[in-house]
């Protein structure tokens, strides 16, 4: 997992101590390192602008300290990107199922999640996962399937809800999605239902019809929290959905899917740098179990595996093959 940015950082490290070993190292030679690792932040799928900030940090964090082992550059590079995480990644500071239940007790009312995205990301898996945790977890959820559009999607709601052994509400296709979320919000009421979760149809970010029925959703469903599906095997593409939904409709927070199998690493870093919004969320596999909530330690933990002591170092290249 995140292979291509550990193996870059990794890299960065190896070429500094190259040189600080036998003399100090010259500024304009940092500058030159420094663009090199830019560039390869970009290719392990790191935004522009948040690899330049790393750089930028990393900078700073070098500057003016005497490097003379490889060591001395680990840990200077690891301050950086630690500072710069802890500064600008910001997490969710609560936990999504404790807020259902309280707004439940407090106010008699469920707690609406709307979960939106592009087609293929993962949103209908998603959604199945977060209704496993509700329910393992004490609460009922409902699923509403709002996806009135894509022949197929609410037959894979209604699986998954059957094989998890919760409601769902579903409509014809065709039918106003809108209408669909208010029913089913009534639905809820009366059977003091907690959480609702529901699903919208996929559709892309410049797709500016489908945009303004999502709008017309939220305006209906006053939901608690919307969330943007973002598969991050897409790249910097994730960072474009990213700014535009939140842009057009307004983005509470990310669920970033199939992080197992993202071998570069860079949109999980980018989408939170660039949003200022925090991922709630991590799909790390298939099954209902594989979702872990995101948080900042989570994030470090993963990326420092690259530039960890010797024997981690070569342990993870070996893994990697």
């Amino acid at each position: 997992m995140f292979g291509s940015l550990k193996n870059t950082l990794s890299k960065f490290v190896e070429n500094i101590s190259t040189k600080v070993s036998t003399r100090e190292l010259k500024e304009e030679e940092l500058e030159e390192l420094l663009s090199e690792l830019v560039f390869d932040l970009v290719q392990a799928d790191v935004a522009y602008q948040t690899a330049e900030r790393l750089a930028e940090s990393i900078k700073a964090s070098l500057a003016g300290k005497r490097m003379r082992k490889k060591d001395d550059v680990r840990s200077a590079v690891k301050e950086a990107l630690v500072e710069m995480i802890d500064a600008q990644v910001k997490e969710l500071g609560y936990d999504l199922i404790d807020a259902a239940r309280k707004k439940c007790a407090e106010r008699g009312e469920p707690y609406v999640l709307v979960f939106m995205g592009v087609n293929g990301v993962g949103k209908t898996t998603s959604i199945a996962k977060v209704a496993n945790l509700a329910k393992k977890r004490g609460l009922t959820p409902l699923i509403v399937a709002g996806d009135t559009f894509r022949a197929g999607s609410q037959e894979q709601l209604e699986t998954h809800a059957n094989r998890l052994g919760v409601p769902i509400i579903k409509a014809k296709y065709g039918s106003d999605s809108a209408s669909v979320v208010y029913d089913a919000i009534a639905y809820a009421k009366k059977r003091n239902l907690c959480l609702i979760l529901v699903d919208t149809a996929g559709r892309m970010h410049v797709d500016k019809d489908l945009i303004e029925e999502l709008k017309k959703v939220m305006r209906v469903a006053s939901p608690d929290m919307k969330l943007l599906v973002i598969d991050s095997l897409t790249g910097n593409d994730a960072v474009e959905q990213a700014v535009i939904y939140n842009k057009e409709v307004g983005v509470d927070g990310f669920i970033l899917t199939k992080a197992d199998a993202d071998t570069k690493g860079g949109s999980a870093l980018s989408v939170a740098m660039e949003t200022g919004k925090p991922i709630v969320y991590v799909g790390v596999g298939q099954t209902y179990e594989d979702l872990v909530p995101f948080s900042k330690n989570w994030l470090i933990s993963l990326i420092l595996e690259g530039i960890a002591n010797e024997g981690t170092e070569k342990g993870s290249e070996e893994s990697e093959g």
